[in-house]
């Protein structure tokens, strides 16, 4: 069924419902980045395949919002669908609620699926739309009656991640978590986000592709731990497990009767960013709500040592599989044909031959030359090319181990570049350098940080429609948070400053659409370093080992500061990886991390 076919026939539920507007987010029943096949109900309906976007639909047009990785990809998926593209984030471009505004009529209902969205995203729209007098009507799931052939949710197994690399215990984390409780006065805590009830419990599953988590709620009190999940997903062995630690398992359908029943009195700590819409408003009027971000998610950012130490163990293995991968690449362009999606397929060979090898953490971005300027560009079958010995690939991949997970980028050079390709190359490989030496002061957030990898661009006046970096999960999300590198801050988020284990990725690029992309990333672990007068100063510790492209670089256009940055950079690199690799790879190796002078 094409586009619009499915959009007539969702504005015909919709004049049945008498809704004026139908909102499908991109998310699951619990805010996650990355969700199932069974929720990809916006990308079923508007045939846009990024992993974040809004489709608004109304009687006459419909729009979709998304963001700057996504631009080129959402321009090209939408020809033809009658739907408008909405560039989040550029000049006279409307937010939702701003759009909402002037086209909805007074007295107007919205409908969507109250489980996909969360209070805090329709209170936006209540202020901006206060005197139309709007309703919500989240009772609903018309997507459901129009996808005939959806699929079910997911149940795939759960397995248990030893106490050896999580640091700590689940009773111990519990216990840290319920000493956050009494802090606020909280007698309940609702936790909805799957990563943060995986990384709780130490507990991994497969629910959402690339992101070992499973689909679960919990409730949290001062005597019960009650987690509402399918509870075939567990094995009878670690069913019972769970059952002496004191776990009691529920119905995953059941979390709804049991947030409607709390007992009246009782203060439950959620959070209505992101705890979806239908269990916010299920909250009893009795029940005192504390609306703040959970706990787990600055427990789960902050690495133990332990994390710490096997995540550098992940980066050493990662590093051997993509340096040979870069090395086959370089060698085998010019003698054969070799597409982006063999490329992708010559990469998984590599890593599935570390040990503790678990799958990739995101769908690996593999692009060649004017792919390589769509920022979130993955290789299919349909848009596959061969790549020759000129202009540059970019690989943006990352995999899960079991012990930790990875996310690099490097623009590998496949011939002769012009001084134009190598000129931007430096720029990027300079932000990259010095955002990564970075020394600063206890309190000091991304945030304050951004700038040191964006100004080489800017004085060449170009930037990058992304932010620089996101933090890393440890066998969980690739992305995540509170800890980030970007100068702009969303409306009703706070600056977090870093802390010692926090890891972030540190990624700058530049796109010139339709003739190349280049960005260079590499995971930093933040570490204490001195502590003076001034305070406890903090630095970065490259976590990534893997060489950058030298046949890239103009070594003029740097300082003696960033030449003596990459130099001892390439030169750990090339002392970790060199006795991992056969002796054709190390030599090579030996020659990409050569001193520059």
């Amino acid at each position: 069924m094409r586009t619009d076919e499915k959009l007539t026939q969702l504005r015909a539920l919709m004049k049945e419902k008498a809704f004026y507007a139908y909102i499908i987010p991109s998310d699951d029943f619990h805010s996650s980045e990355y969700v199932g096949r069974y929720f990809k109900a916006r990308e079923y309906m508007s045939g846009f395949t990024g992993s974040a976007g809004t489709l608004v639909v109304l009687p006459d047009k419909a729009a979709l919002w998304t963001d700057g990785r996504y631009f080129l990809q959402a321009g090209e998926q939408l020809k033809g669908s009658t739907i408008e593209l909405m560039r989040s984030g550029q000049p006279d471009v409307p937010k939702i609620e701003e759009y909402l505004y002037e086209n909805l009529p007074d007295k107007a209902v919205i409908g969507f699926d109250g489980r996909t969205v969360t209070k805090r995203f329709l209170e936006t729209i209540r202020e901006k739309t206060d005197g139309k007098q709007i309703t919500f009507d989240g009772s609903e799931d018309l997507v459901n009656r129009i996808w005939t052939d959806r699929p079910p949710l997911s149940k795939e197994q759960v397995w248990e991640l030893d106490v050896k690399y999580a640091g700590r215990s689940r009773a111990q984390k519990i216990r840290e978590v319920r000493e956050k409780m009494q802090e606020e006065k909280a007698d309940q805590l609702l936790v909805t986000a799957l990563d943060e009830i995986a990384w709780l419990f130490n507990l991994r599953g497969g629910d959402i592709a690339y992101t070992p988590v499973f689909l679960s709620y919990l409730l949290l009190t001062k005597e019960q731990i009650t987690l509402f999940v399918h509870r075939e997903i567990f094995s009878a062995q670690l069913l019972e497990k769970l059952g002496q630690e004191g776990v009691t398992i529920r119905p995953y359908e059941e979390i709804g009767q049991a947030v409607g029943s709390m007992p009246a009195g009782t203060k439950v700590w959620l959070d209505s960013g992101a705890v979806n819409y239908r269990l916010t408003e299920s909250v009893p009027e009795t029940v005192e709500i504390l609306d703040q971000e959970s706990p787990i998610v600055l427990m789960k950012a902050v690495k133990s040592p332990e994390e710490m130490e096997h995540m550098r163990a992940a980066h050493v293995k990662d590093g051997v599989a993509v340096t040979r991968f870069i090395h086959w690449l370089k060698t085998s362009v010019s003698r054969g044909p070799v597409t982006e999606v063999g490329a992708a397929r010559k990469l998984e060979t590599f890593r599935s031959q570390m040990e503790g090898y678990l799958e990739p953490s995101f769908s690996s971005i593999i692009a060649y030359g004017p792919h390589g300027a769509i920022v979130h560009y993955a290789p299919t079958q349909e848009s596959d090319v061969e790549m020759k010995a000129e202009s540059f690939c970019l690989a943006d991949v990352g995999g899960h181990y079991q012990d930790g997970t990875t996310d690099i980028t490097r623009t590998i050079a496949l011939g002769e570049l012009t001084e134009e390709e190598k000129r931007y190359y430096t720029a990027v490989l300079r932000g990259n350098l010095t955002l990564s030496a970075a020394k600063f002061v206890e309190g000091v957030s991304g945030q304050n940080l951004d700038v040191l990898a964006r100004t080489p661009l800017w004085e060449m006046g170009m930037d990058y429609n992304h932010g620089t970096g996101h933090g890393v999960g440890y066998i969980l999300g690739v992305h995540e948070g509170p800890q980030r590198f970007h100068w702009r801050t969303a409306p009703g988020t706070k600056s977090v400053p870093l802390e010692e284990g926090m890891i972030v990725s540190d990624e700058p690029g530049v796109y010139l659409e339709g003739r190349f992309g280049i960005r260079l990333e590499n995971l930093v672990l933040c570490r204490r370093g001195e502590k003076n007068e001034y305070g406890q100063f903090l630095y970065l510790e490259p976590l990534t080992m893997v060489p950058f492209d030298r046949e890239a670089i103009l070594p003029e256009l740097m300082s003696e500061k960033e030449l003596a940055w990459l130099n001892a950079y390439h030169q750990k690199v090339y002392e970790t990886l060199s006795p991992c690799l056969e002796e054709e790879e190390r030599g090579w190796l030996r020659e990409m991390t050569a001193r520059i002078e």
